[in-house]
């Protein structure tokens, strides 16, 4: 028998501080996403807002087996970007679910 997996994402809708370019919009993005990645071992990404200057969506996703595991990395996923000086969260949406949903 298989055991089960769980994925989750974590959509975050962000206005950047001061952006005067799109240069300086990657500036800041890339570390972002760098250190999502690194910190919570995830899978991150700008998804969405790329021809805006000052917006930006971050998509996150983790894969576990347990539900539990799923939902703790959005929580810590959800609270540190709340802490980012550069970015003001605007909306944040989020999915756990099972493969066999």
């Amino acid at each position: 028998m298989m055991g089960a997996v769980f994925v989750g994402a974590v959509q975050l809708d962000l206005l950047l501080g001061d952006v005067g370019s799109l240069k300086h919009k990657r500036a800041v993005v890339r570390p972002l996403l760098a250190e999502l990645r690194r910190r919570f071992d995830v899978a991150a990404a700008e998804t969405d807002a790329q021809e805006l200057w000052r917006r930006t969506t971050v998509g996150v996703a983790t894969v576990s087996g347990t539900a539990e595991q799923v939902a703790s990395v959005c929580d810590a996923v959800e609270r540190w970007a709340w802490t980012r000086p550069e970015v003001e969260v605007v909306r944040v949406t989020r999915s756990v679910r099972s493969i066999d949903d």
